[in-house]
């Protein structure tokens, strides 16, 4: 009987191609839009997402602090306040499983005819575990390095493109500021990180060798901030707790006095940034499902047009025998069959659309099963929130004023 009706739907619907394709015009547009506001969102939560994990996880940045010369406040990091030793009493809390201080400067680095200037981070072989960064080649230094301040070094990938093209960097020797360094190792590709920085356009070396050899240090064993890493997202709240505890107690800081530090929880500040993009993803769909409103009253206006054209029809249907419900049924298969053709030209529509834009912009995108699910799920239920009433009023006609009608 279902199938009876639905081949009788889908001739009513082939007597007036045109008007049936304006009618799913409305569906084909919302339902595309949906899908791909919904992918560009994905793509842009999935850009966060990458840029949240490259920068490690659970990490905290202990900065140094500011200073006042002259009625001029300087920013943080101006007053070299943390140092190596601070590192090293961070290490040992509860709740921290890796700690690493850095000591950054932008340095020129050569090798051959070849010239490149970039940010050279002095640090220890930690900084690795807390940015959860590994090589692609060669080894790391190793803390003997730290304690001979040895003047090896470590290069990203951009780094590695700009001086040595396509050749192997491991081994060979580069001058930094005039003096050689051995290629140790090769950072695995990082990508940018949240505000745009290009993470692999850096160099790490020995945090000894920075502050003895290449940048030099006013204060010998100070460093300008401190990477830490607590053991879980469970630990942050606690760990960063005793992390300001402990450097107020090495900073002899008393009572009311302001801290000469900051530590800043650079995962949370992460996952701001991550839920406001899936946020604006969400308020995007649910503006492009407003157009999905504006189908299914073209739907409901277009079903109560047929359901006026074929008012004689009906009445002779109930005067053979046809009960309430099948009239019923009829009339709201019409609807949803509208609503679900014009949804799977609208998948293809959106999905299309989506592989369009990212090759015309390189926009990542990122088209889910879900979203093409949500967006078919909603257009059916509009088909049948929207077809109901002309259906009811089909319904529910009186079979001699049907039949009178002219």
């Amino acid at each position: 009987m279902i199938g009876a009706m639905l081949s009788e739907a889908w001739l009513a619907m082939g007597a007036n191609r045109l008007r049936t394709f304006l009618t799913m015009l409305g569906m084909m547009i919302g339902v595309g839009a949906v899908i791909l506001i919904l992918a560009i969102g994905k793509g842009a939560q999935f850009l966060v997402d990458q840029s949240i994990a490259s920068m490690g996880s659970n990490l905290f940045i202990v900065l140094s602090g500011s200073s006042t010369s002259g009625g001029i406040r300087m920013g943080l990091g101006a007053t070299p306040t943390l140092t190596l030793g601070d590192a090293q009493a961070i290490a040992e809390l509860p709740g921290i499983s890796a700690v690493a201080p850095n000591a950054p400067g932008t340095a020129q680095l050569v090798y051959g005819s070849n010239n490149w200037s970039t940010q050279v981070i002095g640090t220890t072989p930690s900084y690795l575990d807390v940015r959860d960064w590994e090589l692609s080649a060669g080894y790391p230094f190793s803390d003997s390095d730290v304690r001979s301040a040895t003047r090896v070094a470590l290069l990203g990938q951009t780094v590695v493109k700009n001086l040595f093209g396509d050749e192997d960097p491991v081994g060979k020797t580069i001058r930094i500021k005039k003096s050689p360094y051995q290629v140790v190792g090769v950072l695995t590709l990082k990508g940018q990180s949240l505000d745009g920085r290009d993470q692999d356009d850096s160099v790490l070396i020995p945090v000894t060798t920075a502050q003895r050899k290449l940048f030099g240090s006013q204060f010998q064993g100070t460093v300008r901030l401190i990477m830490a890493q607590a053991t879980s997202a469970e630990d942050m709240p606690v760990a960063e707790r005793s992390i300001n505890l402990l450097l107020r107690q090495r900073h002899r800081l008393q009572g009311v006095t302001e801290n000469d530090f900051t530590v800043r929880n650079l995962t949370a500040l992460a996952n701001t940034a991550a839920e406001t993009t899936r946020v604006m993803s969400v308020m995007l769909g649910a503006i492009a499902s407003i157009s999905l409103l504006v189908g299914g009253i073209g739907i409901m206006n277009i079903m109560l047009v047929s359901v006026t054209e074929r008012t004689r029809e009906i009445g002779i249907r109930i005067a053979i025998g046809a009960r309430q419900r099948d009239i019923l049924l009829q009339f709201l298969l019409e609807a949803i069959t509208l609503s679900i053709v014009g949804c799977l030209v609208g998948v293809g529509l959106g999905i299309g659309g989506a592989v369009l834009v990212n090759q015309i912009t390189q926009t990542a995108v990122v088209i889910t099963m879900s979203s093409v699910a949500m967006a078919f799920m909603v257009a059916a239920a509009v088909g049948v929130f929207f077809g109901f009433y002309p259906a009811r009023k089909a319904a529910h006609m009186e079979p001699i004023e049907a039949l009178r009608y002219q």
